[in-house]
């Protein structure tokens, strides 16, 4: 990838539309390496291979050696994003902030490279400490109410006669001025971020700067089909999950998802993407094998090709040879915790008389051992699999209590 059209071209496998073309192609002929606002609020991080997608087109420009200034947003965190919000999102303490700031860099570390001639990290704090409340006014009577008011989600509040609170309706003013103070040339993000990026566009035009290039990229469906991947939904899979527990919840991907997330989350030549939604489209053994090849690629791009070769072996081993059925509904639960834990956590329409029962009369096994004792403890590892019934097996995934 050495001329613009070839990096355009890359990132167009994971890129559903791009604000600047034009500009972007210019700047990336001139030779100059960009700057490439990458901002975060330090909400808690939870970063899975959706989120991924922007940290690899991230990396492609890395090391072509352009710049990644991440930006903590340690100010505009204590206002707000509303961005999705039906209602005004809790204000963070300081430590908390300071906690997840952290938390964020050491996810993103695992995808991003870390040199410093490729990746600045700054705060928004630098300038917002400091800006005098007339500069804070001044910039705000660059925008107009109309402007704001035109997202689609105050509007949505509006007609449903839930308030804005002021905070709300300046912040995608605040987060486009970070565009200004950093003299940001791309940003690549999500789709419901671009009407903030788009905000700093206009303020740069406004400050006699270049315009940022804004790239949203392709969202794809979670686990199960339904909506994009989210913790609270259980159809993740996580950016600092072992190798392990990737390789076991791609396992339970639906067949007709197969291509689309091999398009997303690999580097598979399109001939190996359109082979892999095919053979998953058969249904069956070519559907189980489609899968393992296309967890192979995900957690190789991750972990690197052996540490994949060695987890599919793995898997194998584990699920193949015991007839463990190919798809599990998964399960949070914490790193320790008693077998009764466990089985109310998976069945929770159990009562815990009932729980206790099923346990005594040995309906109750971990790995394929049976668990007698409600109250043993047990310690949760990668890949284990509850039985809690006859025909009721669930994938153990832990969370950090």
């Amino acid at each position: 990838m050495t001329t613009p059209d070839q990096v355009l071209d890359h990132l167009s496998r994971t890129t559903e539309q791009i604000l600047g073309r034009d500009d972007l192609r210019e700047r990336l002929a001139s030779g100059t390496p960009l700057r490439i606002k990458f901002g975060v609020d330090c909400t808690a991080p939870d970063l899975h291979l959706g989120h991924a997608v922007n940290l690899w087109m991230m990396r492609c420009l890395q090391d072509l050696g352009h710049v990644i200034v991440f930006l903590l947003g340690d100010t505009t965190t204590r206002v707000g994003d509303p961005t999705g919000r039906t209602s005004t999102r809790p204000v963070l303490t300081t430590d908390q902030i300071e906690r997840n700031a952290q938390a964020f860099l050491d996810q993103v570390s695992l995808v991003l490279r870390k040199d410093r001639e490729v990746l600045e990290i700054r705060r928004n704090s630098e300038w917002y400490a400091s800006m005098p409340i007339t500069d804070v006014i001044s910039e705000l009577s660059l925008v107009t109410h109309s402007q704001l008011m035109a997202r689609d989600m105050f509007q949505k509040r509006v007609e449903e006669g839930r308030e804005i609170a002021m905070h709300e309706l300046i912040y995608p003013v605040l987060q486009g001025f970070d565009s200004v103070a950093l003299h940001s040339d791309l940003t690549i993000v999500g789709s419901d971020q671009l009407f903030n990026e788009s905000m700093g566009r206009e303020l740069q035009a406004k400050h006699s700067q270049r315009p940022q290039t804004v790239i949203t990229s392709t969202i794809t469906p979670g686990l199960d089909g339904g909506p994009k991947q989210s913790k609270s939904l259980g159809n993740y899979v996580g950016l600092a999950q072992t190798a392990e527990d990737k390789f076991g919840r791609l396992m339970t991907l639906n067949d007709d998802l197969v291509g689309v997330w091999a398009r997303a989350y690999t580097e598979l030549p399109p001939v190996d993407v359109d082979d892999l939604g095919r053979r998953a489209a058969l249904g069956g053994v070519d559907a189980r094998n489609a899968k393992l090849d296309l967890a192979e690629a995900i957690v190789a791009r991750h972990h690197g090709a052996s540490e994949a070769g060695h987890t599919r072996r793995g898997f194998l081993e584990v699920f193949s040879e015991r007839g463990l059925p190919a798809r599990m509904p998964h399960v949070d639960v914490p790193r320790q915790a008693t077998v009764l834990q466990l089985v109310n956590a998976a069945r929770p329409e159990l009562t815990r008389s009932a729980a206790r029962r099923l346990i005594a009369e040995g309906g109750v096994r971990i790995n394929g051992v049976k668990r007698l004792d409600s109250e043993e403890p047990v310690s949760i590892g990668a890949q284990d699999v509850l039985q809690a019934g006859r025909r009721q097996w669930f994938m153990l995934a832990v969370h950090d209590s």
